[in-house]
């Protein structure tokens, strides 16, 4: 990857009540730390509380994809980095990786789709300017990068093979 290509990263510890009765880290809190990841990459494009707050805008999820990879357990230091794929006036779609203990294969990979609201409709809007500035710029940094590896999957059993 080239090193220049800045990749907005979020950090946090995996915690007791997030593990389940394997020892592993639960399917839903792989979710909701790619959600606080979000939240990181959120106010990195310009929307942190105070402007979604003044502005009355905020960010929606409107399809999210996980592949787990590998288990983690409770303790574990998790690093999520965070891509843009491509954006439109309204939308953001994200490729996130999860990493843990300064591993460098993911153990988890999300697809996301966002929407940037109108809080008062709430409706969809186009974002406010210097959002959508930051927005491209992060774009066309990352369209330097190499494709993802789980991006784009779909989900399906393989059709049966008549005989």
């Amino acid at each position: 990857m080239p090193n220049n290509v800045p990749l907005p990263t979020y950090r946090n510890t995996v915690r007791a009540e997030w593990v389940d009765y394997n020892g592993h880290l639960r399917d839903a809190f792989y979710m909701l730390i790619f959600s606080f990841a979000t939240d990181e990459l959120i106010d990195q494009i310009g929307l942190p509380d105070a402007v979604r707050r003044a502005r009355g805008r905020s960010i929606y999820t409107l399809e999210a994809h996980i592949n787990y990879l590998h288990e983690i357990k409770e303790g574990a230091q998790v690093s999520v980095e965070m891509r843009l794929l491509a954006h439109d006036a309204k939308r953001l779609h994200l490729y996130l990786e999860m990493f843990a203990d300064g591993g460098a294969e993911p153990v988890a990979a999300s697809e996301q789709m966002l929407l940037h609201v109108d809080t008062s409709g709430p409706r969809s809007v186009a974002f406010d300017d210097d959002v959508s500035g930051h927005v491209h710029a992060l774009a066309t940094a990352h369209a330097a990068l190499p494709p993802p590896t789980y991006a784009r999957s779909v989900i399906g059993l393989p059709a049966k093979v008549r005989g």
